[in-house]
């Protein structure tokens, strides 16, 4: 196993964090079944972290607190960046790759942003950026598209891809608990950060998603055309509108094909309690993938946390130890394309929000008077908006003299209905905003 013709691979990496350090956990932890996979053993002989990591500092291994010694490391062979971020993250793939050495990243926001830039640079050098762990932690949904599917058109792809916003749709949803208070306990909990921004607002789906439909349909990294929103305007009320009527919220990364182009979207959604992504709970994870020939699958499992994403980073240093090294170690590069296509369609367009086709969620304050439901449903008549359900409640009190109308629409073009929504607001009436959710059916989905 550790002849001259089977030097073990070896491992530098930069950041030993949550991620980092379960990396270097487990790759010491199971040294002997990935020896027995690979038919040699996997090394790490260099650790760097830019702030202070005792237990490491102890471990018997090069030690740096300078980052980009590993990347010049001549023993090197695979570099693992888990520091996140942008800079310097950026300029640490850079020079790696231009020092000849793959690199395996959990960085999702690196990958979405400049994974186009950094992608060319690793084709050109010859190497591979491997990227499993960036979406859904220990969940190999980046595989699953790139190989398992492979021989799929993908039709569409729906997904669960960040656990503290599902964690507090969870709480809302089953204790009847208000937004600010289930992100406090969130953050206590670890589960957010103290700027949750990027996990409530949809930033860090957004991501994700990003990365998943570019693998899915082979068009470029295209992050600034995701459509995001949040869950922080979520209500309480909503919750129980959505449970009466026989509806569930999520907050979903959605990406679907059509003849008019590709959807890339992340937003709160209803979906049918009937359905397998309705069940998703607490900080899991969950992608929903139609293929035209397989049909749907799901992929269900751990989003984050220290060994679940250290198992996809591992996985990909093993893949890369299989496809791009000889018996001997001489470095060659027959792995997979970075993005599962060798020829990427740039020129298939992305669709704006106020495009897509989708049913719609809307609550309505609207004042309690004779003849108010009927200037409602006249006004959705006129554009050409079918209902599908209404729940109209009595007035919770008589001091405001409002009433909530909840409608359930059929699928409409979003710009025709933001026009709707215009006019329902513009009524005196209804004195307030409309609260709007998409609904999604999610076809070909089976049920539980």
């Amino acid at each position: 196993m550790n002849s001259d013709k089977q030097r073990p691979i070896r491992i530098g990496i930069c950041g030993l964090g949550t991620v980092g350090g379960g990396t270097y956990r487990l790759l010491s932890e199971n040294r002997e079944e990935i020896a027995r996979r690979l038919g040699r053993e996997l090394e790490v002989c260099h650790l760097a972290s830019r702030t202070p990591k005792v237990q490491f500092r102890d471990a018997g291994i090069p030690f740096s607190s300078d980052i980009f010694a590993v990347v010049d490391d001549p023993q090197v062979d695979i570099v693992v960046e888990t520091i996140g971020g942008f800079d310097p993250a950026r300029e640490l793939l850079r020079r790696a790759v231009a020092n000849g050495k793959h690199v395996v990243t959990a960085n999702k926001a690196l990958i979405a942003l400049h994974g186009n830039e950094l992608f060319e640079l690793a084709k050109q050098n010859g190497v591979t950026i491997a990227y499993e762990s960036a979406v859904a932690g220990g969940i190999p949904i980046i595989k699953a598209l790139r190989e398992g599917l492979a021989a799929n058109a993908i039709q569409w792809l729906a997904g669960i891809i960040n656990g503290t916003g599902n964690f507090i749709l969870t709480a809302m949803d089953q204790k009847q608990r208000a937004f600010a208070d289930v992100l406090k306990e969130a953050q206590a909990l670890g589960y957010a950060e103290a700027d949750p921004t990027f996990d409530v607002e949809g930033i860090d789906a957004a991501h994700k998603l990003t990365i998943l439909a570019s693998i899915a349909f082979g068009i470029p990294l295209q992050f600034d055309s995701t459509y995001t929103e949040g869950i922080s305007a979520i209500t309480i009320d909503d919750v129980k509108y959505a449970r009466e009527l026989g509806y569930v919220i999520k907050h979903l990364g959605i990406a679907r094909r059509s003849e008019r182009g590709v959807e890339m979207r992340v937003h709160p959604t209803l979906i049918s309690e009937k359905r397998l992504l309705a069940h998703v709970n607490g900080v899991m994870n969950a992608v929903l993938v139609k293929g035209n020939s397989v049909g749907a699958t799901l992929y269900y499992g751990a989003g984050a946390g220290a060994e679940a994403t250290a198992s996809s980073v591992v996985a990909d240093i093993m893949d890369i130890a299989r496809n791009s090294f000889h018996e001997a170690g001489e470095k060659t590069n027959t792995g997979l394309p970075s993005l599962a296509f060798n020829q990427l369609n740039v020129d298939l367009p992305i669709l704006p929000i106020d495009e897509i086709d989708t049913a719609y969620y809307l609550r309505i304050e609207a004042e309690d008077k004779v003849g108010v439901m009927a200037k409602i449903t006249g006004v959705l008549q006129n554009f050409e908006i079918n209902i599908e359900a209404v729940i109209q409640k009595e007035p919770e009190s008589h001091a405001t003299g409002k009433v909530p109308v909840v409608i359930l629409t059929d699928t409409v073009r979003e710009k025709q209905m933001n026009q709707a929504i215009q006019a329902l607001e513009a009524l005196q009436e209804v004195p307030g905003r409309i609260a709007r959710i998409r609904v999604e059916e999610l076809d070909s989905e089976e049920s539980q």
